[in-house]
């Protein structure tokens, strides 16, 4: 079960003297042909942490070095419940292996290289949250370039690791045995998945992570089969995430859309471009948003709980066929109840006073890492939303659908947010098109592990994982 991220993204955009003085050791060469291939195969599965590798291992790769060592690491899914080659349109959902009896699940953990040691980390403590932040925001999901990363919040993080039924043995890592430091993580969330047809209790996986500079040591596969092992331990067998690169095999693909807020301060640290000819005062009011809303919304309170949860599971099912499902009101005010500067769901009330429509978006700031002015980007997501205008056609429910994306728009601009961004999933691609968001330049691939079933659109996904 690997990780979920690169998962939507900001980062996505439009020696020392004496070792000098001894003798070169003469290095084995590698055939150039097999050299070429484990390359190829390295840019394709990118497997070390769902991110791009940094700068030193990438040239000590191209230089041969440990190439045929990390090579193998990628065979690692060649062992694993998943798809392996393009998903047939046939193929009949269900499980690639039986669930198994909990006397035969692996009861101890998986073995650590001797420098390190597993470490449950307990998201309620200050500390060990900060230590989980650290790691997070120095070596979680940069950019190709080297020039944004997200930067996490720990309000962020207790709101992303603790829904309902979580288990924090889930929330686990790895430490350095001397200096204790955390130097890698992974984290599992329980979930009801309607896959087509199907409800499966799932877990998603999420912020798979490892220190840079220990990114050749092969610990990735252990921190999958050891979430893998502890979710079994719990009854469940499928898991659902997602990536930024692709790994064997997605169910489907959705691109990431961005739509500027704050053009000046965008183009000044390369989040975007100015198009040819265009001048920055035209940028700027191209990129305009109107100062108030289409719709008369307000912040979502508790009392709207279990009318949202029935929006939410009407939309989901009359429009996607891979989607969480919500049975319950504490889901709803766990995943959509506003969270200060987290999380914020608005709501629309018809003429009797009742929830007819509902948006939604959060916070995930990215760090500028090569800017002298500027250090963040503060950055929207769009979350969920659900209507009633689907019972009114087709055409009243992409206009809704709109309204409730631009009135979104127009919330965090006023917040003071630079950026907007979303997937194109569900229906969100006609409101994407006339709201002037634009394509990034990555996409959002979607992964089952135990359960197959036909490769899907990317308008069937339901699934927002932050």
């Amino acid at each position: 079960m690997p990780d979920a991220h690169e998962k939507k993204s900001s980062t996505s955009k439009e020696a020392t003297q004496d070792d000098a003085q001894k003798p070169e050791e003469e290095k084995p060469r590698l055939d150039p042909v097999r050299k070429a291939k484990l390359l190829q195969m390295l840019e394709r599965l990118h497997m070390q942490t769902g991110d791009h590798l940094p700068p030193e291992v990438m040239k000590a790769l191209k230089a041969g070095t440990a190439l045929e060592e990390v090579a193998k690491a990628h065979q690692f899914w060649s062992t694993q419940p998943v798809p392996q080659e393009d998903i047939p349109v046939n193929v009949v959902p269900g499980p690639f292996q039986e669930d198994i009896s909990q006397d035969k699940v692996r009861s101890i953990p998986y073995p650590l290289p001797k420098e390190f040691e597993w470490v449950d980390i307990d998201v309620d403590d200050d500390i060990q949250l900060e230590g989980l932040y650290t790691l997070l925001n120095l070596n979680y999901n940069e950019d190709s370039d080297g020039m944004f990363r997200f930067d996490y919040s720990t309000s962020f993080l207790r709101w992303a690791l603790k829904p309902p039924g979580f288990q924090k043995s889930w929330h686990f890592g790895v430490r350095a045995t001397v200096s204790k430091k955390l130097v890698a993580f992974i984290s599992a969330i329980p979930m009801q998945m309607r896959v087509l047809k199907d409800i499966k209790p799932m877990v998603e996986i999420n912020f798979l992570c490892i220190h840079k500079k220990l990114r050749l040591k092969r610990l990735a596969p252990v921190l999958i089969k050891e979430v893998t092992r502890r979710s079994h331990l719990q009854g469940i067998f499928q898991a659902i995430y997602t990536a930024g690169t692709r790994i064997p095999t997605p169910v489907a693909s959705c691109p990431y859309f961005h739509r500027t807020l704050n053009p000046k301060k965008l183009v000044e640290v390369g989040f975007t471009a100015l198009p040819r000819g265009m001048s920055l005062a035209r940028r700027i009011a191209n990129d305009a948003v109107p100062a108030t809303p289409p719709l008369k919304i307000r912040l979502m309170e508790e009392k709207d709980t279990p009318r949202v949860r029935e929006l939410y599971n009407q939309f989901q099912n009359a429009n996607t066929k891979l989607a969480p499902v919500y049975d319950f009101d504490e889901n709803i005010k766990h995943w959509l109840l506003p969270i200060d500067d987290v999380l914020w769901t608005y709501v629309v009330d018809d003429s009797n006073g009742n929830v007819s429509d509902f948006v939604s978006f959060y916070r995930l700031d990215s760090s500028v890492l090569k800017h002298e002015v500027h250090k963040k980007i503060n950055a929207a997501y769009l979350y969920y939303c659900g209507t009633t205008a689907q019972e009114q056609g087709e055409q009243a429910l992409q206009a809704r659908l709109q309204d409730l994306i631009q009135s979104a728009l127009v919330m965090a601009k006023q917040l003071g947010f630079d950026v907007f961004n979303g997937i194109d999933c569900a229906l969100n691609s006609a409101a994407f098109s006339k709201l002037k968001f634009a394509q990034g330049d990555g996409s959002l691939n979607y992964y089952l592990f135990n359960w197959q079933c036909p490769a899907l659109e990317r308008s069937d996904i339901g699934l927002i994982m932050v």
